[in-house]
């Protein structure tokens, strides 16, 4: 039962990122601005964070794959990318206090590594020629600010239904 419901909140966030996407798309931020929602990844940092290693890196492979199928130009990017990032995220939870704060932070600073990545990936495949500072400004800030918005708003909700889920019976 708890994988039924973890894939069904997983799906949830997957098709949630894209119809925000699509409805903020274009104008509504300005339209020199790129906003990016990573609502799925946030989702498989705070499953490696509060749920299990394991599981963490397991979501993010598989999410990371569809998201490649279905969104990018490179494939496999995120299938290898996310449970790297689930991997480091869960090495860093054992150095630092497991509190809801330091999580969220934690969270936020994945995305931004996430973002500089895939923007760097971008740049050597020569899909961009954006230059750093313009990706930081247009894109990278713009993209932390919402989905700083998104942690705060889903870190507590998603860190109970990872402690009832009791997800640290499974294996590490």
């Amino acid at each position: 039962m708890r994988h039924f419901i973890l894939s069904f909140i997983a799906l949830f966030f997957f098709v949630f990122e894209s119809i925000f996407a699509q409805m903020f798309a274009g104008d509504a931020f300005g339209a020199d601005k790129i906003i990016i929602p990573r609502f799925m990844m946030i989702f498989v940092f705070f499953l490696t964070m509060y749920g299990s290693r394991k599981m963490g890196m397991l979501y993010g492979a598989i999410l990371g794959l569809t998201y490649d199928v279905v969104y990018t130009e490179i494939l496999g990017i995120y299938m290898f990318l996310l449970p790297f990032l689930a991997y480091l995220i869960s090495k860093c939870m054992k150095i630092l206090q497991n509190n809801l704060l330091v999580s969220c932070l934690t969270a936020l600073l994945f995305t931004a590594v996430l973002e500089v990545v895939i923007f760097q990936m971008n740049v050597i495949l020569s899909f961009t020629n954006m230059g750093f500072g313009e990706f930081a400004v247009r894109r990278l800030l713009p993209t932390l600010l919402l989905n700083l918005a998104f942690i705060i708003i889903s870190c507590y909700p998603l860190k109970r239904m990872f402690e009832k889920l009791d997800l640290q019976g499974e294996t590490d």
